[in-house]
Order: C-alpha cells, then sequence, then structure tokens
C-alpha cells in the first residue's frame, strides 16, 4: 500500500479514554472497521454508536487487525498488556503493524520495538500533541518513529487523526513529544507568570493578553491556556498530572544524557508541587494556581 493508497483496515484500538476514544471515532467515520478496548468497559459503550465492535480483552482487539493503535496512560502500562502474559503482540498477525501512541519513555519505545519485530510485527512509536480537541478535530500532531516502510504501510491510520511526521527510528516520535511537552510546560509557566506580573502590577491581564496577540510573544498556549488562565476554565484537555509525567520523563532523559536543563528543572517541580496540592486532575493551564499559592494567594 503507498501513500494515499488507503484501503479499508481493520485496525484495533486498545485504550479509549480522553485521546482515545475520538481517535477511534473518526478512524470509524473515515470507514475502517474498528474494534475498541479499555480496561474500564463503560468507557467503551458510547463508541457502539459510531458502528465500533466492542472487543472483551485487548488480545481480542488485536487479533487479525492490520493496525492496531495503543492510546494508554503510560509506559508500564503499555508493557503490562502489549509485553505481560499472554501479551498482545503475542496475539498479533505477523506483518500487522502496532502503533503505540501513547506518551512513554524512549527506552520503552525501542524495547516494545524490539519485542514486536521478534515475532514479525511492525512497530512505530507515535505520540501526538493537540489534547482533546485535536483528537476529536482530526488535528492532532503525530510525531512517528519507526521503519519508514512500516510508516508509510500504517498512513491509513494517521490521516483522519491528524498531521504526522516521521521523525527517525523507533523511539524518535516519543524524543519528539518530549521536546514538544518540554516548549508546553515550560511555556504554560512563562505565560502564568507573566499574566500573574500584570495583574500584580496594577494592569488588566485580559487585556495585555490581548495586546500580545500577533507579536513575538504569542504563541497558542497565550492563545488558548492564556484565555484558560484569564477565564479560570480548567477543565482537563491535559491533565497536569500527565503533563508532570511527560516531565519527569524528560528530566530522566536529559539526567541520563548528562544535560543541565534548568528551567525545564524548575518547571517539573512547579508541576510536581501542583499534583502534590491535589490538582492534578486539572487542565495543566492550572499551574497558574500553583504561582499563586507560591504568592501567597489562595487559587480562586
Amino acid at each position: 500500500m503507498t501513500q494515499g493508497q488507503y484501503d479499508t483496515q481493520t485496525i484495533g484500538v486498545i485504550g479509549t479514554g480522553l485521546m482515545g476514544a475520538p481517535m477511534a471515532r473518526r478512524l470509524a467515520e473515515a470507514g475502517h472497521r474498528v474494534r475498541a478496548w479499555n480496561r474500564t468497559p463503560d468507557k467503551t459503550e458510547t463508541l457502539r454508536e459510531h458502528g465500533i465492535d466492542i472487543a472483551h480483552s485487548a488480545n481480542d482487539a488485536a487479533t487479525d487487525a492490520d493496525l492496531v493503535m495503543v492510546m494508554l496512560s503510560s509506559g508500564p502500562v503499555c508493557d503490562d498488556i502489549l509485553l505481560g502474559a499472554g501479551s498482545v503482540i503475542s496475539s498479533m498477525t505477523p506483518g500487522a503493524i502496532l502503533v503505540v501512541m501513547s506518551s512513554i519513555p524512549v527506552e520503552t519505545a525501542r524495547g516494545q520495538a524490539q519485542a514486536a519485530e521478534a515475532v514479525g510485527v511492525g512497530y512505530l512509536d507515535a505520540p501526538v500533541s493537540g489534547g482533546e480537541l485535536g483528537a476529536i478535530d482530526g488535528t492532532l500532531a503525530i510525531m512517528v518513529g519507526g521503519d519508514p516502510a512500516t510508516y508509510t504501510q500504517a498512513r491509513a491510520l494517521f490521516a483522519p487523526l491528524g498531521r504526522d511526521v516521521h521523525v527517525g527510528p523507533a523511539g524518535s516520535g516519543q524524543l519528539a513529544k518530549l521536546a514538544n511537552q518540554t516548549i508546553v510546560a515550560n511555556t504554560i509557566a512563562t505565560v502564568a507568570e507573566a499574566l500573574l506580573l500584570a495583574e500584580r502590577g496594577g494592569a488588566d491581564p485580559a487585556k495585555v493578553r490581548e495586546a500580545l496577540l500577533g507579536g513575538f510573544a504569542d504563541s497558542t498556549i497565550l492563545q488558548v491556556h492564556g484565555k484558560r488562565m484569564l477565564e479560570e476554565d480548567f477543565r482537563p484537555g491535559g491533565p497536569a498530572k500527565w503533563q508532570w509525567k511527560d516531565t519527569q520523563t524528560a528530566q530522566a532523559l536529559a539526567d541520563e544524557l548528562s544535560l543541565e536543563l534548568p528551567v525545564s528543572r524548575l518547571v517539573d517541580g512547579l508541576f510536581g508541587d501542583m499534583v502534590a496540592h491535589g490538582d492534578g486532575e486539572l487542565d495543566h493551564s492550572a499551574l497558574i494556581r500553583e504561582l499563586r499559592r507560591r504568592n501567597g494567594e489562595n487559587p480562586r
């Protein structure tokens, strides 16, 4: 199958939470046969009305699938389901492709790639950026690591979900996602500090944000999360606890590479304190609440 020739595929979807469910719906709407499984079965029920079959187990979702998409919460959870006893990889047909779209450590992705290769299964690590809205709208940024030929074959899966870019061998997708998450986390902290500075100094922070739009300080974070901060709308599009997971992973890799990243280390600490203070389920833009605490204010 060459790029642009996307026949209907049978796709197993493992993980139908905040991101996985809308991604599964988009795949079904694109005409693929989709079979979905989630550890919490209730999260799959609404998918039936979209023509999605509900699998009784992760292995059932993967059996006889051309492509298996994984959107689980962490590296250990992925490893448990993909590589553990009665593993998903062992249920897959040789020649099928496993696409792990979760954010996991680089070494975890490389280990999964080796395990898949050993049984004749293609492997791609393809984490995404864009949050729940991007998953719903099909506008995700998809960072793909793995064999180029496998990537070309898997583009039937990526096309309904967003914009995909192949960035290198297995594990490279996770490296790109860590770079993304570093920029996102650090920029959230910077935008929060700037709005607090404007507010404490006596300006209207909403008007300051408006004045900055279109200038050098403009960014998606200022546009979207700056607005969230001003409106105190912290319904989770990207929960802070998962942002912290990623900043911790980035710090661990930096330490392994003997890299000193002082700004990122500070921001990782801010997110850690935010989670410790009970805000982990809020959107990551709620980091402004942690900064308010540090400045003697009670978060609103």
